[in-house]
């Protein structure tokens, strides 16, 4: 079999796995891929507006396997106003990884699936760096000023290190850190808590009021966005410790139907990717980009 005619078949396997999840999950199912970068708006746009365009079943939920470095979150925010106008529901399903403004992302959805193997990460935000080569954290700039400011004594290499900062790029960061918790926050508490209505652990099913959301909310982003608590970028919050957040969670870890059907999509999608050198993608049964 040739390599086009292997890539056909990938396809079509592909293709199928999306439809099965789809039936099984009972709304449009599509696959993000990539960074999270302004670039890609546009293209996202289209690609939500041809799907509804070109359904023959007008559904009213949209569930997206999600797998990210992270990126802008300024990027993020445009891409839930796209999916927010043509759906009223969002469900994310992480069955590998979205870090950073991925996870800001994945809070903007009714529900988030993950299993025992998914992670998530600290929301340090990303802003592109000075030379354009592509992004970098913010909080780690942040908390280096900090923690040199609060110094009695600067050495020789703490005053060389603070003259070369460029104080316009860090407005930047701070303000890219004020924006990420703010829009966690709102999207906490709009989406995935506006069915949370009566308090469970308590024992007495005492309704939950908008201060008291707002309260969850605000602690779920403080903690994510705590540098000093996750001490990197790129760590690994799994499930166990997203749950501890008080953040409900999805697990589909035991439920070997839907973890069968989501695997048969992704894993072959992303490998797909990953072979070929791929760097982002989008993807419906009806379409890829």
């Amino acid at each position: 079999m040739s390599a086009v005619g292997l890539d056909e078949v990938i396809e079509s396997l592909i293709n199928g796995s999306a439809k099965e999840l789809e039936r099984i999950l009972d709304g449009d199912v599509i696959c993000y891929f990539g960074a999270i970068s302004p670039s890609y708006v546009r293209p996202f746009r289209n690609f939500i507006e041809n799907i509804k365009d070109s359904s023959k079943v007008n559904r009213d939920r949209l569930e997206i396997i999600l797998r990210t470095p992270g990126g802008s979150v300024e990027t993020a925010e445009r891409f839930v106003d796209v999916i927010r106008h043509h759906y009223n529901e969002i469900y994310f399903i992480i069955p590998d990884m979205a870090m950073s403004a991925g996870t800001i992302w994945c809070m903007s959805g009714d529900k988030i699936y993950m299993d025992y193997a998914s992670s998530l990460g600290p929301i340090d935000p990303q802003v592109m760096a000075g030379d354009g080569s592509g992004f970098v954290p913010a909080l780690g700039y942040l908390d280096k000023v900090e923690e040199i400011t609060n110094k009695a004594y600067l050495s020789e290499a703490d005053v060389v290190f603070l003259k070369g900062i460029d104080l316009a790029k860090l407005g930047l960061f701070e303000q890219a850190k004020e924006l990420s918790v703010e829009l966690l926050k709102t999207w906490l508490v709009k989406y995935k808590f506006r069915t949370w209505s009566h308090h469970r652990t308590n024992g007495q099913g005492d309704i939950v009021s908008d201060e008291e959301k707002m309260a969850r909310a605000q602690q779920i982003a403080e903690t994510l966005s705590d540098n000093t608590r996750w001490h990197s970028h790129g760590r690994n919050i799994d499930i166990k410790r997203v749950s501890a957040l008080k953040l409900e969670i999805e697990d589909y870890s035991f439920d070997q139907s839907l973890k069968d059907a989501i695997r048969n999509y992704n894993d072959p999608l992303t490998s797909y990717a990953d072979r070929m050198g791929i760097r982002f993608l989008l993807h419906h049964h009806s379409q890829s980009l």
